[in-house]
């Protein structure tokens, strides 16, 4: 597909995690050609090392200053406790441990004996930046930024995105064993793809979907250490106004999001594609963000009456803040919620992204931006200015 990303390699051992089809194995081919390379998607490979560990090493033999890469390596967590071994007594080896879920490697006693030795890296979608003339807002909302999707090897784009969660939810959660009852959990996530870009309430997910609220907690957890959704947490260093206190929840991507969402004749298209919109800039801010040297933190800013931010990115030498609205125009009333924060924190830049196509300035402290410019010029190797 001839498309460069922006994921670096790193110096030393690193665990690089990402959902399925985000391009990890293509990355790894491109950048790491001459490493060792041990699959555990073969499933002789996974046997035998599942059942002996140690035979870790037959496969390195006496290969010294050399990169070993470990495919899907949360399907044979017991390995960690001999990458540990090997790296303690071969100092020249270094392992790069691909994965598609953090569940069973969070849940192993083993993987905490890496701790400081392996940092986590995170592959991610396309961004906008990566696709450059390629990219077409109006595709990514509809068919989302995953390359397996996007550059599908056979069919076409439709088909692979109505198939991805099928096939996720087969190899992935029933390989590991994670949900029992699947015509629950699929239920499930046709009821919380409603809570994309919203204010997560489980209760009123269990309530609708006819689970426990329990069980729908524990299905929140299996979605986030399987990478395919995440929480954003509210902002609230040095509150100036009382704030709530729930996170607000985001499918990994919007092409995703938009298989999984039920339409119907009730439906509003435009609120379908104003949560899309949103959704499709924070998967972009999240990837942007992973890929920094020194990434911020993102957050959302809602306080207890109603007034909203969508993101706010936090860091060292970073503070701007970001709503996202789904038309062609923007007006001064528009900017209303982003005056709010710079009113609490002059310290911090406000932008306006809209569908439109000019930059604008609709108030004292607002930029207003088209929002492809913006996803274009979201490039982790270039300073961010808008």
């Amino acid at each position: 597909m001839g498309i460069k990303r922006k994921l670096k390699d790193a110096e030393g051992s690193y665990f690089l995690f990402g959902p399925r089809g985000t391009g990890k194995t293509t990355w790894l081919d491109e950048n790491l050609s001459d490493a060792i390379r041990i699959s555990l998607l073969d499933a002789a490979t996974k046997r035998e090392l599942r059942s002996y560990p140690e035979r870790l090493e037959n496969y390195i033999g006496g290969a010294k200053d050399k990169t070993v890469v470990i495919d899907e390596v949360q399907r044979a967590p017991e390995l960690l406790s001999v990458v540990h071994r090997l790296m303690d007594e071969k100092r020249g080896l270094r392992f790069v441990m691909t994965g598609s879920s953090a569940r069973k490697l969070k849940r192993n006693a083993s993987a905490d004996l890496l701790a400081g030795r392996a940092i986590k890296r995170m592959c991610h979608p396309f961004l906008a930046s990566e696709m450059g003339e390629a990219f077409r807002l109006e595709e990514a909302l509809r068919l989302g930024m995953i390359p397996l999707v996007r550059y599908p090897e056979s069919g076409t784009s439709e088909d692979v995105l109505k198939t991805y969660l099928d096939l996720y939810l087969e190899e992935e959660i029933t390989t590991e064993g994670v949900i029992r009852n699947l015509d629950s959990f699929s239920r499930f996530l046709q009821v919380a793809s409603f809570s994309h870009g919203s204010v997560l309430s489980a209760s009123s997910i269990a309530r609708e979907s006819g689970i426990k609220r329990s069980t729908i907690d524990s299905y929140f957890d299996v979605l986030e250490e399987m990478l395919v959704a995440s929480r954003l947490p509210v902002f609230n260093k040095r509150a100036k106004r009382q704030l709530i206190g729930h996170d607000k929840f985001y499918f990994f991507d919007t092409g995703v999001f938009r298989s999984l969402r039920p339409k119907g004749p009730l439906d509003n298209p435009n609120e379908i594609d104003g949560v899309s919109l949103e959704g499709l800039v924070y998967q972009q801010l999240k990837a942007w963000n992973d890929y920094l040297v020194e990434p911020n933190s993102l957050y959302f800013w809602r306080t207890k009456n109603g007034v909203e931010v969508d993101f706010v990115v936090y860091g060292e030498n970073t503070f701007f803040a970001l709503e996202v609205k789904n038309s062609c125009y923007a007006e001064r009333k528009d900017a209303q919620s982003l005056e709010s924060f710079v009113s609490d924190y002059p310290e911090a830049q406000a932008l306006l992204l809209y569908r439109g196509g000019q930059v604008q300035q609709v108030s004292p402290h607002v930029k207003v931006m088209p929002v492809e410019e913006f996803l274009l010029g979201l490039d982790p190797s270039k300073p961010l200015h808008f």
